[in-house]
């Protein structure tokens, strides 16, 4: 199966394998203090399988998860269960959110908006979050420029030794288009168990805009950006915006 939309990449395998193998982890002090200085409740978009959301519930936050992929949200509720916590999470996407409340702070942890594939996607994805808040009410919403990748890191990715075999990903190929201002990895996720191999491959879409562009679709979807850099670039940076 290739998918480029994120409900179509987190699933079965890839859902399976994604948390041995992320090499990124989100610190949950940081979205702790966005919280409490823009308000409760709070919404994570792209929740994932639950971090730093769980973390967050932990602390005793108000705050709810979305992510597009059942899968994840089936390990974030499996993980909640785990260590006891009480977790309001569903299914939607980005583009056509429908929410039981509304939020003070609408946030996301690491650069998910980038999954967005297309300009009028992004501007949809807004127009949901413009919803999703109160009056008054902050998003928090990292971007970035992928970086182009070298021809000598294509076959390179990370592998785990596991108790009874062995996990990993390799990048299979990349594909830049400076034009739609997309970036697509082909990433192949294996897995060996018991003698028995399994893997499956899938296409990782990044579109990226600057920040003119975005300041033009938020304003379009009625939110107005109240910080953000001079540019964005390969550093994931925040930008800040208001109903």
């Amino acid at each position: 199966m290739n998918g480029s939309g994120a409900d179509a990449f987190y699933t079965g395998l890839v859902a399976d394998l994604y948390g041995p193998l992320k090499s990124t982890s989100f610190d949950p002090f940081r979205y702790r203090d966005l919280i409490l200085q823009h308000g409760q409740p709070a919404l994570e978009l792209g929740c994932g399988d639950g971090d730093p959301l769980l973390d967050l519930r932990a602390m005793g936050l108000d705050v709810d998860g979305m992510d597009s992929s059942p899968d994840m949200i089936a390990r974030l509720r499996e993980r909640a269960d785990g260590r006891g916590l009480a977790v309001k999470a569903w299914v939607d996407t980005m583009e056509g959110m429908t929410v039981p409340r509304r939020y003070e702070t609408v946030f996301l942890a690491g650069p998910t908006f980038n999954l967005l594939p297309t300009d009028k996607a992004m501007r949809d994805a807004l127009g949901s979050i413009r919803g999703a808040l109160t009056d008054g009410g902050t998003a928090i919403v990292p971007v970035f420029v992928p970086e182009p990748v070298a021809p000598s890191m294509i076959g390179r990715g990370n592998r785990q030794e596991t108790s009874d075999g062995w996990i990993g990903y390799r990048v299979v190929a990349v594909v830049r288009d400076d034009v739609a201002r997309t970036h697509t990895t082909t990433l192949l996720y294996e897995r060996e168990a018991g003698g028995v191999y399994e893997h499956v491959q899938r296409d990782w879409l990044l579109h990226w805009i600057d920040v003119t562009a975005l300041s033009a679709l938020a304003a379009q979807a009625g939110l107005r950006i109240v910080d953000a850099p001079g540019s964005i670039g390969h550093d994931v940076r925040d930008i800040v915006l208001q109903r």
